[in-house]
């Protein structure tokens, strides 16, 4: 397995632009704001030869027992237990502080490597902070800039020889590498790629810690404490699932002038888009706010398979009949998901988690469903017979065939004569009977429209 590095610092020394930096993607937020980072994040980085699992972190932050800043400091903490290498990043502008010499104790007494680097050395001297760093006891400090990418191969000439023992104890456990070409059974068995989503304080960070067992994302009443877009490893029954906790997402009016909640919604935007399939959560006790239904669609238009789980059910005075009556307003109000499925959970319980998960198979089978081009003319054949397409200036529209284009998810393709003219109630109608006839229940479907050039049209 790769390596694993936490970067560990104060608060707004440059740890997220670092780790932006290492991994050659804005994935992480950053923001002149200290402490917009909160919960941990982890990243695959190749350096060099080197290739790296990269942690970012919070900042060291004193605060009562369980509250929000004692919390992110238990997560980086957390995050130094499990690496292989710290990375403990100072500022070259500020020199060495009580916080610096907090942390480094705590560096010292985890009992792992560290390496001491001061960032923000672009343009001027730093010679004073790099004497100041002497006595934090781990060396001399790499000079870097991380915003300019300044001092990174001193970096990697650092690490390369702290890296290489490590790698010789590894070596051994690592899978040798597999043929270029894989087949339809081994592409099967790649990571499911899941992503929670709703709108704030719906429960996502609850669900996303009691999937994995254990404190993963910061939890707090206050909605808003998840900003960037977490991810974790999640093995289930020999299946590889990579579980993204995400922001919650308000509605822009609510976010004028909110830089940092913008950034955190770009965060679960690209989270989205990433995914294979994503579970909407929705709050039992205020269900299908507009918000809700617009993060459906949203979500329903970027082709995404979709699971619906009402949490917080064990809040539900009435729970009688209650899924039926939830299942028949979602058909209604998403109807380009009707048939999604629909799960009553509790994150706080556990309640209906253990009916999440083959929900979510279930979903992503479909989403990656095939159907043969024999199968969906005999379809359209009787689609034909009973229902054409309605005439248009007077003139009848004609769909010749239709054939299965990709899938992830299903896209047909109409072949015929003045398909732009085609109703959407009947494209709708087409739809809703291809989904009912081949088991498509609650994914998107999409349409491409071909028309037949016409022979006796002047050129």
């Amino acid at each position: 397995m790769p390596l694993t590095i936490a970067i560990v610092g104060r608060p707004n020394v440059g740890k997220s632009t670092l780790f932006n930096r290492l991994v050659g993607k804005r994935l992480a937020i950053v923001h002149d704001t200290p402490g917009v980072t909160r919960d941990r994040r982890i990243a695959e980085a190749t350096l060099g030869h080197l290739t790296l699992n990269i942690v970012d972190t919070a900042g060291f932050e004193t605060g009562a027992p369980e509250s929000l800043p004692s919390r992110m400091t238990d997560q980086t903490k957390l995050a130094i237990a499990d690496a292989d290498i710290c990375l403990f990043l100072v500022d070259a502008r500020a020199g060495i502080t009580a916080g610096d010499e907090i942390i480094a104790e705590t560096l010292r007494r985890s009992g792992k490597r560290v390496v001491l680097a001061a960032n923000k050395a672009e343009g001027r001297s730093i010679n004073l902070a790099t004497n100041e760093a002497y006595a934090l006891g781990f060396g001399e400090p790499i000079p870097l800039s991380a915003e300019h990418g300044i001092g990174l191969a001193d970096l990697i000439e650092v690490l390369a020889p702290l890296a290489e023992p490590l790698a010789d104890e590894t070596e051994n456990a690592q899978a040798p590498p597999g043929e270029e070409e894989f087949s339809e059974e081994e592409l099967a068995k790649r990571p499911l790629r899941l992503a929670i989503v709703g709108r704030p304080n719906v429960g996502k960070s609850s669900l996303f810690n009691k999937l994995l067992g254990e404190e993963r994302a910061l939890v707090s009443p206050e909605a808003g404490t998840t900003r960037d877009a977490v991810i974790a490893e999640w093995l289930v029954d020999g299946r590889e699932i990579l579980l993204h906790d995400t922001a919650g997402l308000r509605r822009k009016a609510r976010t004028a002038g909110e830089d940092i909640e913008k950034l955190s919604i770009g965060s679960t935007l690209n989270a989205i888009r990433y995914a294979d399939c994503v579970i909407i959560m929705i709050d039992a006790t205020a269900p299908f706010e507009k918000q809700d239904l617009t993060i459906a669609d949203l979500i329903a238009r970027e082709g995404r398979a979709i699971v619906f789980a009402i949490n917080k059910w064990d809040l539900l005075e009435d729970r009688a009949g209650a899924i039926g009556q939830f299942r028949e307003r979602i058909d209604h109000l998403l109807p380009q998901v009707a048939g999604a499925p629909l799960i009553g959970t509790s994150a706080r319980t556990g309640e209906g988690l253990n009916r999440l998960l083959p929900a979510v198979l279930e979903a992503d089978k479909i989403w990656n469903t095939r159907v043969s081009t024999g199968a969906l003319n005999r379809f359209l054949t009787g689609i034909l017979e009973r229902h054409p397409p309605p005439a248009v200036h007077g003139r009848r529209v004609r769909i010749r065939y239709m054939t299965q284009i990709k899938t992830r998810p299903p896209h047909f393709g109409l072949f015929g004569n003045q398909l732009d003219a085609l109703p959407d109630s009947y494209v709708r109608y087409l739809q809703n009977m291809i989904r009912e006839t081949f088991g498509l229940k609650g994914t998107p479907i999409r349409f491409s429209m071909r028309n037949s050039k016409n022979p006796f049209a002047p050129e």
